[in-house]
C-alpha cells in the first residue's frame, strides 16, 4: 500500500478526528479511504447516467418487457437476446 501525506487546516483536522471517533473508523486513513471510495462511486454513477442520457432511445420498459424477460430467464435464454 502506498502512503500519501496531506496537509489540513486545523478546522478540517478537527472535523476528521471527530468523524473518526463518532463513526467508528479506526484511523483517519480509513475515513479518507472511505471518502475516496464514495467519490469514485459517485463519479461512476454520474458517468453511467450521462451515458444513458446520451444513448439512443430503446424499447419502453413496462410490464410486458419484464414478463418477457422473466420468460427468457425461465426458459434458459440469454438476457441479451431479443424476444
Amino acid at each position: 500500500m502506498s502512503t500519501m501525506n496531506i496537509s489540513l487546516p486545523d478546522s478540517l483536522k478537527a472535523f476528521v478526528d471527530e468523524q473518526v471517533s463518532q463513526r467508528g473508523y479506526g484511523t483517519s486513513s480509513e475515513y479518507v479511504r472511505e471518502l475516496i471510495r464514495r467519490d469514485q462511486d459517485r463519479l461512476q454513477l454520474r458517468n453511467l447516467l450521462l451515458a444513458g442520457a446520451t444513448s439512443a432511445p430503446s424499447v419502453p420498459v413496462d410490464d410486458a418487457y419484464f414478463d418477457a424477460l422473466r420468460d427468457r430467464v425461465r426458459s434458459g435464454g440469454k438476457a441479451g437476446s431479443t424476444a
